[in-house]
């Protein structure tokens, strides 16, 4: 469960600075940000940056994005932007950064035949190398940093949410990823639990084409010597650092199973603790990146 909306009026107004190269997902950020109930102020010029913080303190959180096409943009007066917010002790001021590979970058642009404002005339690749070395001091300020690379729209806006949805630091969002090690851990990981020790359905035929959210696959996976000891310390350690994070102001935690493949042992590890801690009140999402990776595939295969 994700809430997705905070309250109108908040005691000390949030300011989130919403920046990072073109193309990573500054406008879906922006556009989570004001599903969530932020006061949204897009490509205002950083000279008037000072008046606007100057002025009386916004009665609900506030969303600001800024990106090199501003007018007057440069690096040093978006660095001082930044200093300005976190200096002002009235307000909670973060910075978010949206990011993306550069080779996920030149694949968009290539997808929308755009332009990039740092190189009108020449290719993408220009621009975006020259904007990336532009905002190296900025991405080193950020406080959120949400890597876009792979990640579908509705994707990156979930993980905005999952970051600023919380609104008031005292609830704290959970997200629990199956993922094949073959391809590598997924980005953003806090935590990462190995289930290749335990039986692998991939082994039975009859299961071998079903995934781990069939009961049939589950229940073998469970009846693995080892699985219910592994799931119990699993959810004992799960019980004691989502309240310390939570206390600790935390808005999200990541958690990652992976095994062989990515279709059975993960998957049901997922499910099962994701289960358990619903029952326990807390916030939580599922993404099992092998079986999304498939369907995606398998539903372009079968597009007109």
């Amino acid at each position: 469960m994700t809430k997705t909306g905070l309250d109108p009026v908040v005691p000390a107004p949030a300011v989130v600075l919403v920046t990072g190269p073109s193309g990573a997902g500054r406008s879906t950020a922006i556009n989570a940000l004001e599903d969530l109930g932020f006061e949204v102020i897009d490509n205002l010029p950083l000279s008037l940056l000072p008046r606007l913080l100057d002025g009386p303190p916004p009665t609900r959180p506030l969303a600001l994005g800024v990106d090199v096409r501003n007018r007057d943009f440069s690096t040093a007066a978006l660095i001082d932007t930044i200093d300005r917010l976190t200096g002002k002790g009235e307000l909670t001021a973060q910075v978010l950064y949206m990011d993306a590979a550069e080779e996920e970058l030149v694949r968009r642009y290539s997808e929308t035949r755009r332009r990039h404002p740092l190189a009108p005339a020449g290719s993408p690749l220009e621009g975006i190398a020259a904007e990336r070395a532009l905002l190296v001091p900025v991405r080193a300020r950020a406080d959120v940093l949400i890597d876009t690379t792979g990640l579908s729209p509705h994707d990156a806006k979930v993980e905005v949410e999952q970051w600023f949805g919380a609104g008031d630091g005292r609830k704290l969002g959970v997200t629990l990823h199956s993922f094949s090690y073959k391809r590598g851990l997924p980005r953003g990981m806090d935590i990462v639990m190995d289930c290749r020790f335990l039986q692998n359905p991939h082994w039975v035929e009859r299961l071998r084409k079903l995934d781990g959210r069939n009961p049939e696959v589950a229940a073998y996976v469970a009846a693995d010597p080892r699985f219910s000891a592994f799931f119990e310390q699993v959810k004992g350690l799960a019980d004691l650092l989502l309240p310390a994070h939570r206390d600790e102001g935390k808005a999200h935690l990541s958690i990652g199973f992976g095994c062989t493949g990515g279709k059975h042992r993960s998957v049901t590890m997922t499910e099962k603790l994701a289960e358990a801690l619903a029952q326990d009140g807390w916030h939580v999402s599922k993404r099992h990146r092998e079986l999304e990776r498939r369907a995606a595939e398998e539903n372009k295969g079968t597009a007109v």
